[in-house]
C-alpha cells in the first residue's frame, strides 16, 4: 500500500517561531528525528513531518495545537511508533507530537480498581508501578506500546479473550481537540447514562479527532495462581476446533494463541525454543488453585479429543515469561527466517463459529502462493493474524501480498467479520473500512469534520474527506 498523494504545503515560519519560543530544544527539525516519527513497525511507506514538539503536560499539546489550528497546519499524535497500518505517517507533512515524555502514573485507585496516567505511560512501566499493590493492567498488545496510542488504536492483544480490549477498559480520557480546547470524557464511575459516550468515541479515533493526554484505566486483581501450557496438534481445524468448543463450553481461559508451523518453526529459531514443529495453542488459566485445576483438566479433555498431545507446562513466572516473550516476538521471529524481508502484517476477526472455515481458506490461499507466510492469532476471540515476509524492492510480490490480504478480508467479511479486529484502519485499511460499514462510513465523515473541520488532525487517516 502506498500513501495516499496528500498535498503538503511547507511549515509556516512563524509557526516554527511561535513554537521554538514555547518549547525550546524539544522542537526538533533533525533529519533522524523527523524520519525516526514519520514510519511506524509496518511495510507502509513512510512520511515524515516537518517538526517534531517533545510535549511534557496537557497544556503544552493544547497550546501546541492552537498554535497549529492557527496556521491550519496537520498535527500527528506519537506514542511508541509500533502501530502496523501506518497510522503515524505524516502524509500533508506537519507537526507530529511526541507525547513519550508525558510518562508519569498521575494517580492509582486501589480500592476503585482504577489508575489515570499520562498518555505515555507504557502498558509495561505501569504494570511495574503496580507490581506491590497485588493490582494489574491486562491488556497486552505484544509491544511495549504506550497507553495513549494503545487506547488511539482501541488495542488489544492475548488477554482479550477473558479481559477485553481497551474499548473495555478505558474509564474516562482527556482529550485536547483541534481548536486546541481540553476536554474530560467521562468520571470514574464505572457506568453512566450521561450523554454520548465519548469515551467511545475517541477510543480507536486514530489521532483523527483530537489527541489523547491522559487515560483512566480498569485495574485487576492479580489472580492467585496462574498456569500456561502449550499443545501441538496434527493440523490447524484440530487447533481451532479445539479453541471453538473451550469457548463455547464456558471455561474462562485468560489466553489461547495459535500458531501455524511456519511460526512455531519461525519462534524455535529466534528464541532457542524445541516445540514441535505443528500447529500449535498456547493457553494460560486464571484463577484460584482450584480454579486453574478445573480449568486445566477440561481443556486438556477437549484437546485430547482432537488428537492434540500432552501439555507442556510453563507454572514459575520466569516459565510463562519466557514462553510468552516467544509469542511477542513472533512477528521478527518471522522476519529472521527471511533476511532482509520487510513484513507485511495484517488481521481480521470473526465470529468463532466462522473461525475454523476462515482459517482453513486462508491457509489454501498461502499453500498456492510462493510468498513466505506465517499465521498467529489471538484465537479466542476470533482474531487471527498473518505476516507476509516480502521483498519490498519487488512489486510482484507486494502484489501477490495484496491479492491474498485482498482475499482474506472479503472472506471475513462475507463470514459477518471485521477487516481488523486490532490493528486499526490508519491509511491501510480505508478500503476495507468502506466495504465493511458502507453508507455508516459518511456518519464516520460528518463526525470528523464536526469536530476537526480544517482536517488537520492526523489527516489521510480512517476516512476521505
Amino acid at each position: 500500500m502506498t500513501a495516499t498523494v496528500l498535498e503538503r504545503v511547507p511549515l509556516n515560519p512563524q509557526l516554527l517561531a511561535s513554537l521554538r519560543q514555547r518549547l525550546g530544544d524539544r522542537l526538533s527539525t533533525s533529519a533522524a528525528v523527523l524520519e525516526q516519527h514519520g514510519k511506524d513497525e509496518s511495510y507502509h511507506a513512510p512520511s515524515a513531518p516537518d517538526a517534531v514538539a517533545f510535549a511534557h503536560s496537557t497544556e503544552e499539546v493544547s497550546d501546541i495545537v492552537r498554535l497549529c489550528a492557527q496556521y491550519k497546519t496537520p498535527v500527528i499524535a506519537f506514542g511508541t511508533g509500533t502501530s502496523l497500518e501506518g497510522h503515524v505517517a505524516a502524509l500533508k507533512g506537519g507537526v507530529c507530537v511526541d507525547l513519550a515524555q508525558m510518562n508519569r502514573v498521575l494517580r492509582v485507585n486501589a480500592e476503585d480498581l482504577d489508575a489515570t496516567v499520562e498518555a505515555g505511560v507504557t502498558r509495561k512501566q505501569l504494570n511495574e508501578y503496580l507490581r506491590d499493590t497485588g493490582l494489574f493492567f491486562p491488556i497486552d498488545p505484544g509491544a511495549d506500546a504506550s497507553l495513549g496510542g494503545m487506547a488511539a488504536t482501541r488495542a488489544s492483544g492475548t488477554n482479550a479473550v477473558r479481559y477485553g480490549t481497551m474499548r473495555e477498559n478505558v474509564l474516562a480520557l482527556t482529550v485536547v481537540l483541534a481548536d486546541g480546547k481540553v476536554i474530560r470524557t467521562a468520571q470514574r464511575a464505572r457506568k453512566s447514562a450521561a450523554g454520548y459516550d465519548l469515551t467511545r468515541l475517541f477510543v480507536g479515533s486514530e489521532g483523527t479527532l483530537g489527541i489523547i493526554t491522559e487515560v483512566t484505566v480498569r485495574l485487576y486483581g492479580i489472580p492467585d495462581a496462574i498456569s500456561a501450557a502449550v499443545c501441538a496438534f496434527p493440523t490447524i481445524a484440530d487447533a481451532v476446533d479445539t479453541v471453538i468448543l473451550t469457548i463455547q463450553s464456558g471455561i474462562p481461559v485468560a489466553r489461547i494463541e495459535l500458531l501455524d508451523e511456519a511460526q512455531i518453526d519461525a519462534i524455535n529459531k529466534y528464541s532457542k525454543l524445541d516445540h514441535k514443529i505443528a500447529p500449535t495453542l498456547f493457553f494460560e488459566f486464571h484463577g484460584s488453585e482450584a480454579g486453574v485445576a478445573e480449568q486445566t483438566e477440561l481443556v486438556k479433555a477437549i484437546a485430547s479429543e482432537h488428537g492434540g498431545d500432552d501439555f507442556r507446562w510453563a507454572t514459575t513466572q520466569e516459565e510463562r515469561s519466557k514462553l510468552w516473550q516467544a509469542r511477542h516476538d513472533a512477528y521478527y521471529a518471522a522476519l529472521a527466517l527471511r533476511p532482509g524481508s520487510k513484513g507485511w502484517p495484517t488481521d481480521v476477526c470473526v465470529p468463532i463459529s466462522r473461525l475454523a472455515e476462515c482459517i482453513a481458506e486462508t491457509k489454501r490461499d498461502l499453500a498456492q502462493s510462493t510468498i513466505p507466510s506465517a499465521l498467529a492469532g489471538h484465537v479466542g476471540d476470533g482474531n487471527f493474524h498473518l505476516i507476509f515476509m516480502i521483498d519490498p524492492e519487488k512489486p510482484e510480490e507486494l502484489a501477490e501480498a495484496g491479492r491474498l490480504n485482498d482475499r482474506m478480508v472479503a472472506r471475513a467479511l462475507a463470514m459477518e467479520g471485521t477487516c481488523t479486529g486490532e490493528h486499526g484502519i490508519g491509511y491501510g485499511k480505508m478500503d476495507f473500512l468502506l466495504a465493511e460499514h458502507g453508507p455508516a462510513v459518511d456518519v464516520m465523515r460528518n463526525i470528523k469534520q464536526a469536530l476537526d473541520p480544517d482536517g488537520i488532525m492526523n489527516p489521510g487517516k480512517i476516512v476521505r474527506m
